[in-house]
């Protein structure tokens, strides 16, 4: 966010459409994935109270948890992950350094963070053209258009996002089109290009400035 004179103008992250590229929706169960730094402000044991709920109904669906843990006191602990893992509710794929193939490998990307800015994660997800399940909180919610890329849920509720879930593995075959969905709004609004562009006619707008292909803003 900068201010310019009297405005305050809101700069969105932006996703290298390039390097995550659309990938058709896997063969197998439905799997889940979310992708953040172990915190409970990620919605980390919303999305474990879910993943229980869900398989309650739907015990072949899969739930894989990517992220580092976090010295943060509110961190989620290693022995936890360890628990879900031999409970047979998530697999964890640790601090993956590359979570393309991870995407590529799922059906549906979760984040039901407590609250964002513009989350990256889900931009990256979007690009791949991945339907997405976050919460209805300032900056999830901007991201995606509830009931067309994607759907939004109630923060900090397990119940609310395994509907999300279960709604999802209920339609498989409207997957790949709310997928599609997802990569075009990625390309309107969230290309890396589109945002420095925008950013620049903010701070310059009188200027003719020539923009490498290669330019993005860091996150």
């Amino acid at each position: 966010v900068r201010r310019l004179g009297e405005r305050i103008v809101v700069v969105p992250n932006g996703v290298d459409l390039d390097h995550f590229r659309p990938a058709s929706m896997p063969d197998g169960p439905i799997t889940f994935l979310m992708t953040a730094r172990l915190l409970r402000d990620k919605g980390v044991y919303e999305y474990v109270e879910a993943a229980r709920l869900v398989k309650r109904e739907h015990p072949a669906a899969r739930f894989w948890l990517l992220g580092p843990f976090d010295p943060n006191p509110a961190a989620v602990k290693p022995a936890e992950v360890d628990a879900w893992v031999r409970e047979g509710v998530i697999d964890y794929g640790g601090a993956a350094d590359d979570v393309r193939p991870y995407l590529a490998g799922c059906h549906v990307f979760v984040l039901p963070s407590y609250r964002e800015g513009t989350p990256r994660t889900v931009l990256e997800a979007m690009a791949m053209g991945r339907p997405v399940i976050t919460t209805d909180v300032p900056g999830c919610k901007e991201t995606i258009v509830n009931h067309v890329n994607g759907v939004l849920v109630d923060a900090r509720s397990g119940s609310s996002l395994a509907r999300a879930m279960i709604s999802a593995i209920e339609a498989p075959d409207a997957l790949s089109q709310i997928g599609r969905s997802c990569r075009q709004r990625a390309v309107e609004l969230f290309s890396a290009r589109t945002v420095a562009w925008a950013t620049l006619n903010e701070l310059v707008p009188t200027a003719e400035i020539e923009l490498d292909d290669s330019l993005a803003l860091a996150s």
